[in-house]
């Protein structure tokens, strides 16, 4: 009988990521709805809708902190996604998949840099 790789000894071929990063969509997520939800009950409670406020929200040392964790979470999150279509639609190519994986890190690390830069300037 021919060798059909069906069953418990099947042969896994793809990403074989799975799981893993199915989990780190829905945290990365639930990260960005609750700092969605501060964000907003911070600016409707503030006294004033003017940018003095919008700067007084943003200068403070843990909002900068949390702010910059939900970027990272953003940046992970556009990172498994962005991956996943380059293994699922590039598929002829290694090496033009590869540069395109090496060009998306690339420009989310400068994205991670460039927030960091925007955020401590206040």
């Amino acid at each position: 009988m021919a060798n059909n790789n069906i069953g418990p000894k099947r042969l896994v071929v793809g990403a074989g990521y799975g799981l893993r990063d199915w989990l780190a969509q829905r945290a990365t997520a639930i990260l960005m709805a609750l700092y969605t939800v501060v964000l907003l009950v911070l600016f409707l409670t503030a006294q004033s809708f003017s940018y003095d406020a919008w700067v007084g929200i943003f200068s403070m040392q843990w909002f900068k902190l949390f702010t910059f964790t939900v970027i990272v979470a953003l940046l992970y999150h556009a990172w498994v996604g962005v991956r996943d279509i380059w293994m699922d639609y590039v598929t002829h190519s290694v090496v033009l998949r590869l540069v395109l994986q090496v060009a998306t890190i690339a420009w989310l690390i400068a994205s991670a840099g460039y927030a960091a830069q925007i955020l401590w300037r206040v």
